[in-house]
């Protein structure tokens, strides 16, 4: 059964508090603003567009400090497309990985079977236990493809 956004707050509240620190209201509206965008890999610029709309009175500093300290406590993953921009997504158990369109900038997330099994084969070739996983493809989304011809 899919976790409630308050539950979902509660169990990081729970986290941060195990090493030693509060939920600040700042920090919880950073927090909601991720999980109520799954899957969008936000820039903080971004995240402070959207945090300032209910929390005007929260600045872009108090945005990258409470994503440095989310992000050191592996509460959410820093990404980086090389566009320039750190992006942010909530820490997840599941690996998966990302296609980046090179034109429009698009991230779309990959959650393939195939590369959970070469994953698991390599951990075992290898006798190294894998506990987390990035894979970038680049390369153009259906919209940006170049027309051959």
């Amino acid at each position: 059964m899919e976790k409630s956004l308050r539950e979902k707050i509660t169990e990081i509240s729970e986290s941060l508090r195990r090493k030693g620190y509060r939920l600040t209201p700042q920090r919880e509206a950073v927090i909601k603003i991720l999980l109520e965008n799954p899957n969008q890999h936000l820039a903080a610029e971004d995240i402070y567009a959207m945090v300032r709309k209910s929390h005007p009175e929260i600045g872009m500093a108090t945005i990258y400090r409470t994503l440095d300290l989310l992000s050191k406590e592996k509460i959410i993953n820093q990404l980086d497309f090389e566009d320039g921009y750190c992006r942010y997504e909530l820490e997840s158990q599941a690996h998966h990985h990302h296609l980046v369109c090179l034109k429009c900038g698009e991230i779309t997330e990959l959650h393939d079977q195939l590369l959970e099994k070469m994953e698991e084969a390599l951990a075992a070739e290898q006798e190294f236990q894998i506990v987390g996983s990035q894979l970038k493809f680049y390369g153009y989304c259906a919209q940006c493809a170049p027309v051959e011809g």
